[in-house]
């Protein structure tokens, strides 16, 4: 099974701990022999995500959205994307170099291609910016990848 990953960053502590729960319990219940994550690796779901996976005994690859990706993240997060790209089995890239919306939309579409299945940390709204986890939602059922969201009932951004 080869599963995607997009997802809203910055959330609360509290939303932050529920859906660190539900992505933690939807990877548990796939076989880690069968499963492989794909993800951008990026601060939040996607890094979390990355990480229940590997800790499943799944295989990780990453697309990296731009050359300038990275150093775009949060000075805080690159120590944990260091060490999750340097467990990837397969890395994905654009070719893209600058780090700005339409690169991050094409890593998403990258991404949704190369899955059976895209998981969405989504609350439902449309996206704030072009290439937001809306956007990467409508690709997928566009393409005909299912979605699956994974969002604690009652919460908010």
């Amino acid at each position: 099974m080869r599963v995607g990953i997009t997802g809203h960053r910055g959330l609360n502590t509290e939303v932050e701990q529920r859906v660190r729960a539900l992505l933690e319990t939807a990877v548990s219940q796939n076989d880690a022999v069968e499963l492989v994550g794909v993800s951008c690796i990026a601060d939040g779901p996607d890094a979390w995500f990355a990480e229940y996976v590997l800790a499943h005994g799944g295989c990780l690859e990453v697309v990296i959205p731009a050359d300038e990706y990275r150093d775009n993240l949060p000075a805080e997060h690159r120590a944990v994307y260091d060490r999750l790209l340097g467990r990837a089995t397969e890395v994905h890239r654009t070719g893209m170099a600058a780090s700005d919306s339409a690169a991050h939309m094409a890593g998403s579409e990258i991404l949704v291609g190369l899955v059976d299945e895209l998981w969405a940390v989504w609350d439902g709204k449309p996206a704030w910016g072009y290439g937001g986890t809306a956007d990467v939602v409508a690709y997928a059922e566009r393409t005909g990848v299912p979605v699956r969201i994974l969002w604690p009932e009652g919460a908010g951004r």
